[in-house]
C-alpha cells in the first residue's frame, strides 16, 4: 500500500513538472503553429527531409518540389530517383533522402494503393509498427508522421528534447528514445494538440537558447525549474 502511494505521488510530481515546463515555454514563446505545411503529404515529405538538417534547408527542398508541381504522391512515386534527388538537393544528403522518399512511396502504394487517407486512418500502434519497417524511417520520423500528419497520439522526441530534459535532471544521460517518449506519454494528458505544441516549444527552446554548446541558461524560461 505504501509503495503504491509513493508511486502515485511520484507520477503526480512528474506530471506537474512536465506541465510546468509547458506553461513556462508557452508563456515565453507563444503558440508555434507547427508543423508548417499545406497538406498532410507535405508533412510526411518534410519529416523525411528534415533528418540531419536544419528546417530552413528543408523549406528550400519543398519549395523546389512545389515549383515543379510535383509535391504529390503520384508525382513522387513515378519520378526517377535521380530527378527527385536533384530537386531536394538543398535539404542535404539528397541521394539518401530521395531513396527514403521512394521507399515510403513504395510502402504507400504497395500496401495502401497510394491512398494516403487510408494509411493515416490506421490505428496508432499498427501505423507506428508499419512505418518503422520502412527503410529510412526511424522513431522520430515515424512519430512526426503520426502526430502531425495522422493527428494521432505519439510524442516526438528529438535531440532538443533529450538535451533539455537531461540538463534539468529529468532523464539519465543514457535514456533511450522510447524511454523519453514514454516519459511524456505516461505523464501528460492524452491530447494531440498538447503533444503538437509541446514538441514545437521544445524545438524552439533548443533552437534559441538551449544549444549544444554555450547555452544561454540565464535567459532560459526553465531556469530554477527543479529548485
Amino acid at each position: 500500500m505504501e509503495r503504491t502511494r509513493v508511486l502515485v505521488e511520484t507520477m503526480s510530481i512528474k506530471k506537474l513538472i512536465l506541465l510546468e515546463i509547458y506553461d513556462r515555454l508557452f508563456e515565453a514563446f507563444g503558440p508555434r503553429h507547427w508543423w508548417p505545411a499545406e497538406s498532410r503529404f507535405e508533412v510526411i515529405v518534410g519529416a523525411i527531409l528534415t533528418q540531419n538538417t536544419a528546417w530552413r534547408n528543408v523549406e528550400k527542398g519543398l519549395a523546389q518540389l512545389k515549383a515543379k508541381k510535383v509535391l504529390s504522391p503520384d508525382a513522387i512515386y513515378n519520378m526517377p530517383v535521380k530527378e527527385l534527388a536533384a530537386l531536394i538537393r538543398p535539404a542535404g544528403y539528397y541521394n539518401i533522402k530521395a531513396e527514403r522518399l521512394k521507399s515510403f512511396m513504395r510502402f504507400l502504394y504497395n500496401g495502401y494503393g497510394g491512398n494516403l487517407n487510408r494509411l493515416l486512418r490506421t490505428d496508432t500502434t499498427s501505423l507506428r509498427e508499419e512505418l518503422l519497417k520502412v527503410k529510412g524511417i526511424g522513431p522520430e520520423t515515424a512519430d512526426s508522421i503520426i502526430l502531425y500528419a495522422a493527428e494521432q497520439l505519439s510524442f516526438v522526441v528529438d535531440t532538443y528534447t533529450n538535451r533539455i530534459l537531461y540538463r534539468h535532471h529529468l532523464i539519465p544521460d543514457d535514456a533511450s528514445y522510447d524511454m523519453i517518449r514514454d516519459f511524456f506519454m505516461d505523464h501528460l494528458p492524452q491530447d494531440v494538440s498538447l503533444y503538437n505544441e509541446y514538441h514545437a516549444l521544445l524545438v524552439c527552446l533548443g533552437n534559441t537558447l538551449c544549444s549544444k554548446s554555450r547555452p544561454k541558461c540565464l535567459q532560459c524560461p526553465l531556469q530554477g525549474l527543479n529548485q
